[in-house]
């Protein structure tokens, strides 16, 4: 076979038997015959192809004309391009017709190959050309083109265009020419149809949890209808409600003239349209329905934010109303972003933080437009740095407050502001410049007060801000570790308060500092040390020629013994830094000073930290002209010594959330032994000087130690002497009150020393009865007597009782005094009487504590084992109703008519909690506790409408006499609560009582007094007995959202942690053949963690150690060791300064020690031991 197979045959006539030896090289589609014919019509038509190609130039020209003429009906867009097609066109002929005049062209077998298949009679061929369908004059037969230009489109996109492949739908998921058996096609469908369906899933299901639902829910909510009243009144509603009364929507589906529409359904006219629709089987579509819901809450929202600028503009100095505008933005944003907040993915959080910031411009552009409108308002400036908080870096804002301070010097709320300020400052935190900064404040308020600042006049109530504002001076020092400062301030405010010359009474605060000055520094005694004489004493005897030098022999002092300070060398080493930090925080809280009988100098002093110098506390000196007030500051350091001195001053004006430290304030009332006294003396939550330790951490000692009483007995020796008898009283009430607290510890805590501690206290308390003033003192006999009967003695407790209503027996219900004596004794009789077998007695005229309220109603005095007639209860109870009647009555004549010369006579008849209280108790043991009930609440809601009479923005008197009566009321309201609710308690303990009467007690109190501990205590305890939680969950929801205060959430917090523990234990003792006693609940760490979160999200909260303490406790119970150390860092930004913070750190984490440590020199905590000391002595 030859090579070429255009001539096979010629090959196959030489070689015949070679075809098999070369097949592999035989094409045997190729036509032999056709490449023949080929050849010879090639050689014939040589000479004729120059002729035939102009002639095909030629029609190829008059074709293309004809294509133009025949275009003429085709849109202008679509000739555009055919015009440019047919451009190329004539260019490639242009090209052809150049080369057509060499006769040497070659021509291939393959252009006549075209040409006689072009002459072949074809049928109905295709269309070269795209033309539309709507374009065709006359229907064609052959309806479809062949595209030959190649589409760049499909190179770049790897595939056909969607709009190009034809739409079909599958029947089945089977495949034609496949065994089933064996073989399978897998359908995949496109994401397109993934995402349509998944989305038609998500609009058929709409639940509760979806964010549509939750965006409906808050659009709705916070933007209430303003109701159009008839008056024109202005005022803005805000209650979140749609009123009934809506005539557009009572005019859907009626005609013109007003009328129903009726129709086959709705015949006569009787259905609104979406019941019609729903008989005829149809329903609203979804988009209108959501459309006309957005549309309504886009009105009433553009209406509403209307309402405010017409105000606004009407009312410009109305400064509550921008502040009511500013925090109405957070409501707005809630309902326009409000579906977005719960979406976790990454696109949606940034479009929340730039909404929150968007939203944050706006409010800083609206409360800088009301400041430039009222540049004088304090409010509205706090509410301008509050904003600026989130948007500003730290330094800025640290300028704007300096200069807002230098504008307004006189403003106290304003300096309390920026005082918390500069203390929650952590990057620029250190207890030197704080303390700075309080001396700075109370010189500059105290500049004003003088006048010495005439710029600024002295605003209502100044004297008091500057006590306030001291006493929270010297419980951040104390919380910092530098107690002997704090110590020092006091020492130091009540020689210069107490003890003042009469030659610089009228000097300037200034200027009396500078000669108090001199006095200080010169080493004589002060106030609290032995042989202290006062300021005064020492600037007359200078006068005359100085004091005598006391000889070594007058001055007896006994030896200290030097205890060992590590006492265990095998311990961890963090365990000995805190054991021997605090003991050193519990001994040496005093300053030290040389000893010059002992030829001690400055030098001699081993800690130098324990040495104040003057420039520490000069700028701190205010002056109190006040004799309350002054009484106020002693009682402000007995409390911080560790006093009680609630009964005296029961409102603290410093920040209270800011001192909160110990988990007492949280565990109070829990004596089942006592359940009607053991809320006498109430338990404030704030640690006393020397109790530095860690969150659960014990006291060293039941007091002060040894030195810490002998300082107290001093303070008190020497201050005394300068005191009013009835100041006086006040001091002896808190010393007794103080041992009873001691004995109380011993009970709970260490029973080995209560003999010895009992026998101290009644030694004390009999030293104290004997003196003068205190003989016929019933509020001492009444402390003194409880103090007998907690000791056991109970005998020896009802003589003193007898004795002390022997003295003033005869004014009967007419004394507070002798009415609340009365009532602590038969609330003692009662609870003795109840841890008997019998329990009740069932003859009231035998009953001690029914004996001793009849004597106290007849005026005369009795012992408690009298019995009694029916017809004297009947005229005890006579004489206790006309008695609370007549109090009242003259209590309110007196609110009409208050004078600010008469207050102790108003103080007088404010004290109702004896009268209510014995009232009560006479009612629930003569007739039943429903009386008792009437009677509490009778006497609580006079005592309440007075108390909201009294607000100083509703009386016409001074605001300082006014809010003093104000705060007495509160305390007497909150008391009676107390009462009411422990009564209530106590009989449904030993009865059959239901706690729905409690419940509404404890509820309507807590809505009105929410910082009440006590109420809150009783509140847990009786909720925690059911499995169900949700009321109690509800009502501590609508309290924390009212109230500021940090307390009621410290207890929601507490009432969840019992929860839990109660869930847990349950769990851990459950077996297979046992029920549970309790209903297993999960998420409950997650909600107390959301309680915490919740609470410290707040200002006041972000500023309370207690709450962050208990907070990495918690998070450190649950094994979360990472998540408790972030949260210690966080609790760093914002309470840096409390030491009690750093030590739970090392407690919790050891291996930092070396860290917290350096972390507490860097900010000038007070560090007692420093970590080469203790290596010494670590050392054997």
């Amino acid at each position: 076979m030859a090579l070429f197979p255009a001539f096979s045959e010629v090959a196959s006539n030489k070689v015949e038997d070679s075809s098999k030896e070369f097949d592999w090289l035989e094409n045997k589609s190729f036509q032999t015959g056709d490449a023949l014919s080929l050849h010879s019509r090639f050689l014939e038509k040589t000479g004729e192809v120059p002729e035939k190609r102009e002639e095909s130039v030629g029609r190829d020209v008059s074709s293309a004309e004809g294509e133009e003429k025949g275009d003429g009906d085709v849109p202008p867009r679509k000739k555009k391009k055919k015009s440019e097609k047919k451009r190329k066109k004539k260019k490639k002929h242009k090209k052809k017709g150049g080369s057509s005049g060499s006769d040497s062209e070659t021509i291939y077998p393959s252009d006549l190959k075209r040409e006689e298949e072009a002459d072949r009679p074809q049928v109905a061929p295709l269309a070269s050309r795209f033309s539309w369908l709507d374009d065709l004059q006359l229907p064609t037969e052959q309806p479809f083109c062949v595209d030959s230009k190649p589409d760049a489109s499909n190179w770049t996109y790897k595939s056909l265009y969607r709009g190009d492949v034809a739409r079909y739908k599958r029947k089945g998921s089977s495949a034609l020419g496949l065994d089933s058996r064996r073989q399978e096609v897998s359908w995949e469908e496109s994401d397109t149809k993934k995402k349509r369906r998944a989305g038609d899933s998500k609009k058929s299901t709409d639940r509760y949890f979806s964010a549509a639902s939750r965006r409906l829910l808050r659009s709705e909510l916070p933007v209430p209808v303003l109701p159009v009243t008839p008056d024109g009144s202005r005022a803005i509603s805000s209650a979140s409600f749609l009123a009934l009364g809506d005539d557009e929507g009572d005019n859907k589906g009626r005609g013109t003239d007003g009328r129903v529409q009726t129709s086959s359904v709705n015949p006569l006219g009787v259905y609104d349209s979406s019941t019609a629709l729903w008989l005829q089987g149809k329903g609203q579509q979804e988009e209108q329905k959501q459309d006309t819901q957005t549309g309504e809450g886009v009105a009433l929202v553009v209406g509403r934010t209307e309402e405010f600028n017409r105000r606004l503009r009407e009312e410009p100095a109305d400064t509550q109303l921008w502040i009511q505008f500013i925090r109405y933005q957070d409501e707005l944003s809630a309902a326009v972003f409000g579906g977005e907040g719960q979406q976790q993915d990454g696109d949606s959080a940034e479009r929340r933080r730039s909404s929150c910031r968007a939203v944050l411009e706006k409010k800083l552009s609206i409360a800088e437009r009301a400041v430039a409108t009222n540049p004088t308002c304090i409010a509205l400036q706090l509410e301008r740095l509050r904003i600026c908080q989130e948007l500003w870096e730290p330094s800025a804002l640290a300028k704007e407050w300096k200069k807002l301070v230098f504008l307004h010097p006189n403003s106290p709320p304003l300096w309390r502001q920026y005082l918390l300020f500069t203390q929650s400052y952590f990057s620029n935190f250190t207890v030197l410049k704080v303390n700075s900064a309080y001396g700075k404040c109370l010189s500059t308020l105290g500049a004003v007060r003088d006048g010495s600042m005439v710029s600024h006049p002295a605003l209502p109530g100044t004297e008091e801000d500057l006590l306030d504002i001291f006493t929270q001076q010297c419980h951040f020092l104390r919380q910092s570790g530098h107690s002997e400062k704090a110590i020092t301030l006091f020492q130091a405010m009540l020689d210069f308060t107490f003890f003042k010359p009469d030659s610089v009474q009228k000097l300037s605060t200034k200027q009396q500092v500078e000669f108090f000055e001199p006095f200080w520094d010169s080493g004589e005694a002060r106030v609290g040390e032995v042989g202290a004489r006062g300021w005064k004493a020492w600037m007359l005897q200078q006068e005359r020629g100085g004091w005598l030098q006391p000889s070594a022999e007058e001055e007896e002092e006994e030896e200290e013994e030097d205890e060992e300070e590590v006492k265990d060398r095998s311990q961890p080493r963090w365990t000995v830094w805190l054991d021997v930090e605090s003991s050193r925080e519990a001994a040496h809280w005093l300053p030290w000073r040389p000893d010059k009988t002992k030829g001690q100098s400055e030098e001699d002093c081993e800690d130098p930290d324990r040495q104040v110098l003057f420039d520490d506390i000069g700028p701190s000196m205010i002056c109190l002209s006040s004799p309350e007030l002054q009484l106020r500051l002693l009682l402000h350091f007995l409390s911080f010594l560790g006093l009680p001195v609630g009964s005296v001053l029961p409102a603290d004006s410093c920040q209270p959330d800011l001192l909160l430290e110990n988990l007492s304030l949280l565990t109070q009332g829990n004596e089942l032994q006592h359940p009607l006294t053991s809320y006498d003396l109430p338990d404030p939550g704030v640690n006393s000087v020397g109790h530095m330790t860690t969150l659960q951490g014990t006291r060293k000692w039941v007091g002060l130690g040894k030195q810490g009483e002998k300082f107290l007995t001093n303070v008190l020796s020497t201050v005394q002497s300068v005191l009013p008898p009835h100041h006086r009283s006040f001091l002896s009430l808190s010393l007794i009150q103080y041992e009873k607290l001691k004995v109380l510890r011993c009970l709970c805590n260490n029973k080995k020393r209560l003999r010895i501690q009992g026998k101290r206290s009644k030694r004390f308390a009999k030293r104290l009865l004997k003196e003068p003033d205190n003989r016929s003192s019933l509020v001492l006999w009444r402390e003194y007597a409880h103090l007998e009967w907690m000791l056991g003695s109970l005998d020896e407790a009802r003589k003193v009782f007898s004795t002390a209503t022997a003295l003033e027996g005869t004014k009967g219900l007419s004394s507070p005094t002798l009415c609340e004596l009365c009532l602590l004794w038969s609330q003692l009789e009662v609870e003795n009487r109840a841890k008997e077998p019998a329990g009740r007695l069932t003859d009231v005229t035998t009953s001690p504590a029914v004996c001793v309220l009849t004597r106290l109603a007849e005026g005369t005095s009795s012992t408690s084992s009298e019995s009694l007639s029916p017809v004297s209860i009947l005229k005890a109870r006579k004489s206790y109703e006309q008695a609370l009647t007549a109090n009242l009555s003259a209590l309110e004549q007196n609110m009409k008519n208050l004078q600010p010369n008469r207050k102790d006579g108003l103080e007088e008849k404010l004290r109702f909690r004896g009268l209510v209280g014995c009232y009560a108790l006479f009612q629930y043991l003569t007739v039943s506790i429903q009386a008792a009930t009437a009677v509490y609440s009778q006497a609580r809601e006079r005592l309440e409408e007075l108390y909201r009479t009294l607000t100083p923005e509703k009386t016409s008197h001074s605001a300082a006499d006014s809010s003093h009566c104000a705060k007495r009321l509160a305390s007497e309201c909150e008391v009676l609560a107390v009462q009411q609710a422990a009564l209530l308690k106590y009989h449904s303990n030993i009865g059959v009582f239901p706690l729905k009467t409690l419940r509404e007690t404890l509820t309507s109190a807590l809505s009105a007094w929410p910082s009440s501990a006590p109420l809150w205590s009783i509140y847990v305890q009786v909720e925690n007995r059911y499995h169900s939680a949700g009321r109690a969950r509800r009502f501590f929801h609508s309290v924390i959202r009212d109230s500021s205060s940090v307390v009621p959430r410290l207890f929601a917090i507490v009432a969840e942690q019992q929860r839990k523990q109660l869930v847990d234990a349950a769990q851990r003792s459950f077996s297979c053949d046992k029920t549970l006693s309790i209903l297993p609940e999960n998420g409950l760490s997650n909600r107390i963690r959301g309680l915490f979160e919740s609470a410290a999200a707040t200002e006041m909260g972000a500023l309370c150690p207690l709450l962050w303490r208990m907070y990495i406790h918690f998070l450190l119970s649950e094994r979360k060791v990472d998540k408790a150390r972030g949260i210690f860092y966080k609790a760093l930004q914002n309470i840096p300064w409390a030491k009690g913070l750093y030590m739970d750190a090392v407690q919790l984490f050891p291996e930092h020690l070396q860290e917290f440590v350096d972390l507490m020199t860097e900010k000038e905590l007070r560090l007692r031991l420093p970590l080469e000391e203790l290596d010494i002595l670590l050392e054997d």
